[in-house]
């Protein structure tokens, strides 16, 4: 996450004075593929379940979710994953937000 973060920083820093606006989706798209990095990460079926329940998932949804075969990028997308994995839990884990980043080149705090 760190070199992540890093390598965001500076990509932002160079194409941020852009007016073009795909932040949001591009916010998104990265959320998604960590949540999907993460569903790699953890492999067997009984994984899945144990952490999707400790970060609050309800038990029908993350057993549901746990034991499908669906694709890593489908799993990443079902509701179960994004109860549990929430963009505040994803940015307690280091991740920043493209968005975030925007904001604060095109509306700096001393303009406000």
């Amino acid at each position: 996450m760190q070199k992540l973060a890093e390598y965001l920083r500076g990509w932002m820093n160079y194409f941020g004075i852009s007016s073009v606006r795909p932040i949001p989706e591009m916010d998104h798209w990265l959320r998604r593929r960590i949540r999907m990095c993460y569903w790699k990460q953890w492999r067997r079926c009984r994984t899945k379940v144990c952490n999707l329940l400790k970060l609050g998932t309800p038990l029908d949804a993350a057993i549901s979710v746990g034991m499908s075969r669906k694709v890593r990028g489908d799993s990443a997308r079902t509701f179960a994953t994004q109860i549990g994995m929430t963009n505040q839990w994803l940015k307690k884990q280091g991740l920043i937000s493209v968005k975030e980043l925007w904001v604060n080149i095109h509306y700096p705090a001393t303009a406000r």
